[in-house]
């Protein structure tokens, strides 16, 4: 029987949890992945396909994470020893928890680079670099910054210590009140910024890119890409939702609560393509993926426009808000373990982790410049094989191996008591979490490693 408390704190209600569970999930990926991955591969067919995925491989796994989180109620390294040790199972189980940790550490020494990025970008827009600008002067803009390292450095840095300062306070004070706001602004932002893209005589072309039902776009390969989408973006196996189910109310509904937000997360990743490729569109830009179209294209796409200075800001304040929503949800396993082990202050442990955090970060913030030619993998810098062992390997271990844990090795009652459904929804869930969810899982990790 879990207890009913966690020591770090716990969210002052439901409606809290969920809005922190959504921050960790929205992230850059949802604006800049999805929407063009969407478009791609059958627009509202892909998207029909990708809801299916998320009913039968997200939100099961989410379901057991949080699961996990409240039945332990501490660090997700020391809840897999607490549940492995009450469940009689071999300790090799543990592993669930320092890889989901190690995974959040990770991912947030690079994750705070490209939201650096971000946010010397909101400065970039607001002082009006890019008004008239062409795509060479586009391209050469972000080229130069990267390629500097003391500019990228020096924004790691102010992002990665304001992400300090507010885990430090604590999960009321700290996580709860930057949710509070953060999560209610971003979907304002990303509404008004929808509007302004409605505004355009491209906003019909930006929703047929992204809805059209476009079946023979459909194949194989688009569904192996719905279902690691709808794995990677609800941030499984991160020890960030097990963390945040530690500081979850006993009331609460895990099934109800997971629903919503892989519901809210869709919809952000959904509203960012409306907001984005109108406006790439309209300035006869070509539709992309990733950085590129972030931080060439869509600046180069606010420049053309009138109101695009005031517009660009915000849109880069939103990318910064999704980013800080992330990075706390990062940093929180590490720093949670870090307390219960050594029992230090939780602001000494923000600074703690958050500066080895940086520090490793550096090898990443060097990769676009003075370590460019510095590869671990072959041909990857270390930003490339830092992404590359946390997304591919880590992550997707991680999540079959909570699913496992919770749909075979916890005890049925501690599972029933957790999730409170009634006997045919807790056998789907069962049957989803035992078999279906990891087996997916399992075909994209094997096809991402070796396909």
């Amino acid at each position: 029987m879990s207890s009913s408390e966690s020591m770090h704190g716990m969210w002052s209600s439901r409606l809290m949890f969920i809005l922190a569970a959504a921050g960790s999930a929205v992230g850059l990926g949802n604006i800049w992945r999805f929407p063009y991955v969407a478009g791609e591969n059958g627009g509202g067919a892909f998207v029909l396909v990708y809801l299916v995925c998320i009913f039968l491989i997200g939100i099961p796994i989410l379901m057991s994470e949080v699961l996990l989180g409240r039945e332990g109620r501490q660090s997700p390294i020391n809840t897999m020893q607490v549940l492995v040790e009450r469940s009689s199972a071999h300790k090799l189980w543990n592993v669930i928890g320092w890889m989901g940790a190690a995974a959040g550490f990770m991912i947030l020494s690079f994750y705070a680079v490209i939201a650096g990025w971000a946010m010397s970008y909101v400065k970039s827009l607001a002082d009006g670099t890019f008004v008239a600008a062409t795509a060479e002067v586009a391209n050469n803009e972000f080229n130069s910054f990267v390629g500097d390292p003391y500019q990228v450095v020096m924004w790691h840095g102010i992002f990665m210590v304001l992400t300090i300062f507010i885990v430090g306070r604590g999960v009321s004070e700290g996580l709860e009140k930057a949710v509070k706001y953060l999560m209610p602004a971003l979907f304002f932002l990303l509404l008004v910024l929808v509007g302004y893209s409605a505004t355009t005589s491209h906003f019909g072309e930006g929703l047929e890119f992204l809805f059209s039902f476009n079946v023979d776009k459909l194949d194989g390969n688009s569904v192996l890409i719905a279902m690691g989408q709808a794995f990677f973006t609800l941030s499984l196996g991160m020890g960030a939702i097990m963390t945040y189910g530690a500081y979850m109310p006993r009331n609460a509904s895990i099934a109800g609560s997971a629903t919503i937000i892989a519901l809210l997360d869709t919809a952000v990743a959904l509203l960012a393509g409306m907001a984005v490729f109108p406006l790439v569109f309209a300035n006869g830009l070509e539709s992309s993926s990733g950085p590129g179209l972030m931080f060439v294209t869509l600046p180069l796409a606010f420049g053309q426009m009138s109101g695009g200075v005031i517009f660009g800001t915000l849109f880069f304040l939103l990318v910064t808000f999704a980013a800080i929503t992330s990075a706390i949800s990062l940093m929180e396993p590490a720093l949670s373990w870090l307390i219960e082990h050594l029992r230090v202050s939780r602001v000494r442990g923000a600074i703690l982790v958050g500066g080895v955090a940086w520090i490793l970060g550096l090898g990443s913030a060097f990769s676009t410049n003075i370590w460019s030619e510095l590869y671990i993998l072959p041909q990857m810098t270390i930003f490339d094989t830092f992404d590359y062992v946390s997304n591919n390997i880590m992550l997707p271990v991680g999540g079959m191996l909570i699913a496992l844990f919770a749909g075979w090795v916890v005890d049925q009652k501690v599972c029933e008591e957790q999730l409170q459904l009634s006997p045919g929804q807790f056998t789907i869930w069962q049957t989803l979490v035992r078999f279906v969810a990891p087996a997916a899982v399992g075909v994209v990790f094997f096809v991402t490693l070796f396909g």
